[in-house]
């Protein structure tokens, strides 16, 4: 896992744009993605240590990146935040079950957000505290 870098996959370029600002300013690299796609060949060579996903994404959505994620074995241990518009129960139980370990809705807290990742990765990455 590649510490701090953190991977933005919403199909929004301003959503993209105010989480990675926000995550730069709270210490974390951010690297964007505009489709679940393009997400997952950037999985797969960068290995950050957390994502934000949207859920409602073209091409592939954020609970089917968070499904490929969860079974590579590389990255599955990376820690993994759904955002979306929606704040149906619905909505919440589909995006855990399809793997993701936390889940915001729109629009976001940038404090909420980070304090959420922070959590998430500490919860995935034990080892991490220790640095």
């Amino acid at each position: 896992m590649n510490p701090n870098l953190i991977l933005i996959a919403d199909d929004d370029s301003d959503v993209r744009d105010m989480l990675t600002v926000t995550l730069e300013a709270a210490g974390f690299h951010a690297l964007g993605a505009k489709d679940g796609h393009t997400a997952a060949r950037i999985l797969t060579v960068a290995k950050p240590v957390g994502m934000i996903t949207d859920v409602r994404m073209p091409a592939m959505n954020g609970m089917e990146l968070c499904q490929l994620a969860r079974g590579n074995p590389e990255i599955r241990n990376m820690a993994i935040l759904m955002v979306s518009g929606n704040a149906h129960a619905y909505d919440l139980d589909a995006g855990m079950d399809s793997g993701a370990d936390g889940y915001l809705t729109k629009p976001l807290s940038p404090r909420q957000l980070v304090t959420e990742l922070r959590t998430l990765i500490g919860r995935r990455q034990p080892d991490r505290s220790a640095a």
